[in-house]
């Protein structure tokens, strides 16, 4: 290149797109695994208008990681964001560099949308869990790879852009000093797109082990924490745009007692409304409980998981003793908080005893929104490896696309208690009694809060676990015509 044309290269703005792809396997929509089958009109009016409710409510928040992202400032870089959800896709503009975060329940549509814009000349970088854990996987599809937590590499990246030196990879050294200020700017949002678009994170990383899981895998072990000055600021400056309820994304929110404390006894007099997730052990603390309370927390989502210690302890998740949960959920109810009971089904230690159990549990407690899912083997977590080498998976172990993530909730796995012909019936048989309207208008009324979203979350499960019972029930009719799935 002469030195005209560098000179001229480097004083042009350059434009980036920031890409948010929604799971193509339903869990943005009322997509069932049937999904291309005949359907009767009103059957495909009903599942458009929920497929629309749900994106519109459920899990229409904006994306964290791309805000962050969006919201790191080079001169000489223009930043947008393009929410697929709502957004059409800017084709007809021209892009320097279009980045895309693959969530593994995402791969196949991100991996399109890569090509899509490679073949009109654009750069694509890749970034996000799957890219993360899987890089050589995302290789191909890409002109670069962000290999773990962007927030210190994407400066660099954006400066390299500048300066015409991409790197084909960028990779994270250490984990990001949450310390560091790091405004979120909504600026590049629709607000009016989003159920709310107060989103904050306070800490990343998991004190536990669970198997299932893979924010220890991507995030560490060790809790990082945001100065809580900062969060204070943060949420201050988002109730500007922004009034409605607020969602803090850490996956334990009482993970560190004494900094939940400091940063919601902050909180409380800004008057806010939020929902988060806890450990049931929130239950026993019954100052930092009230400390919640008063800070405006509306519900929590607590993983229950199994009542049976030994499949926990399966698992790896030895936090949550199965003798203490109903006193502590009754003890966050009575607190003013609703309980959004996350269950998984199907763990190594359950039996056909189990959906009883779950039954009487929800009964017993009066958890505002229950959650009854299947073991979901995640390519990445130590649960998927293990199952895999005990030959108990029902897909290869690289074909990481049939392991998505569907309300469908059709079975990865063989159970390890139960054969599938009696596990499979068991379930939805579970989910059958308990998502019924007579049950959603119930537990509305029963709700210590929040009632119009508790009935609104239950009401949808009714349809979404319909889908579920639909399909499982075709996976078992397929088993017992001797036909693989």
């Amino acid at each position: 290149m002469r030195l005209a044309e560098r000179v001229d290269s480097m004083d042009r703005n350059r434009s980036v797109l920031l890409v948010f792809v929604q799971a193509s396997s339903g869990v943005d929509g009322a997509a069932s695994l049937d999904a291309g089958a005949t359907k009767g009109l009103l059957s495909m009016l009903k599942d458009r208008a929920m497929s629309g409710v749900i994106k519109r409510a459920q899990f229409a928040i904006p994306p964290l990681s791309l805000m962050i992202l969006a919201s790191v400032e080079v001169p000489g870089v223009t930043q947008e964001f393009c929410d697929l959800r709502f957004d059409r896709l800017p084709l007809d503009r021209h892009w320097d560099l279009v980045g895309i975060g693959v969530q593994t329940g995402a791969a196949r549509p991100a991996f399109e949308l890569a090509a899509r814009f490679r073949r009109a000349g654009t750069k694509v970088v890749l970034g996000g869990p799957y890219a993360t854990i899987f890089p050589e996987r995302c290789r191909e599809h890409a002109d670069v790879l962000v290999i773990g937590e962007a927030d210190d590499l994407w400066k660099e990246l954006l400066e390299d852009l500048t300066a015409d030196r991409l790197k084909t990879e960028y990779r994270q050294k250490a984990f990001p000093d949450l310390s560091l200020d790091r405004p979120v700017s909504k600026s590049m949002l629709d607000i009016g797109s989003y159920f709310t678009t107060n989103v904050v994170q306070t800490t990343r990383g998991c004190p536990f082990s669970c198997d299932f899981c893979s924010v220890h895998v991507m995030n560490g072990h060790r809790l990082r924490h945001r100065p809580v000055d900062a969060v204070v600021r943060e949420v201050e400056s988002s109730l500007e745009k922004d009034r409605r309820i607020f969602f803090f994304l850490d996956d334990t929110v009482n993970a560190d007692d004494a900094y939940a404390a400091e940063l919601f006894s902050r909180l409380a007099p800004l008057k806010i409304r939020w929902v988060g997730q806890s450990t049931t052990a929130l239950g026993e603390n019954p100052a930092l409980l009230d400390t919640f309370a008063r800070s405006g927390c509306g519900a929590l989502l607590v993983g229950i998981e199994s009542l049976a210690d030994e499949s926990n302890h399966a698992h790896h998740k030895f936090h949550n003793p199965a003798d203490r949960q109903a006193r502590c959920i009754k003890a966050i109810r009575q607190a003013g908080i609703c309980v959004y009971g996350s269950f998984i089904y199907g763990l190594d230690g359950d039996t056909a005893a189990m959906a009883a159990t779950i039954e009487e549990f929800i009964t017993e407690t009066g958890i505002d929104v229950p959650g009854i899912n299947l073991l979901r083997p995640i390519p990445g977590t130590g649960v998927f490896d293990r199952l895999a080498d005990e030959g108990r998976l029902l897909h290869g172990r690289d074909d990481h696309e049939a392991f998505r993530f569907s309300w469908a909730q059709e079975m990865l796995y063989l159970p390890k208690q139960m054969p599938l012909d009696e596990f499979i019936p068991s379930y939805t048989g579970l989910t059958s009694r308990v998502f019924t309207i007579g049950n959603a208008v119930q537990r509305a009324l029963r709700a210590p809060t929040l009632r119009s979203a508790v009935l609104m979350f239950n009401s949808l499960y009714v349809h979404m676990y319909s889908l579920s019972r639909r399909d499982l029930r075709k996976q078992l009719a397929a088993l017992g015509s001797g036909l693989a799935f």
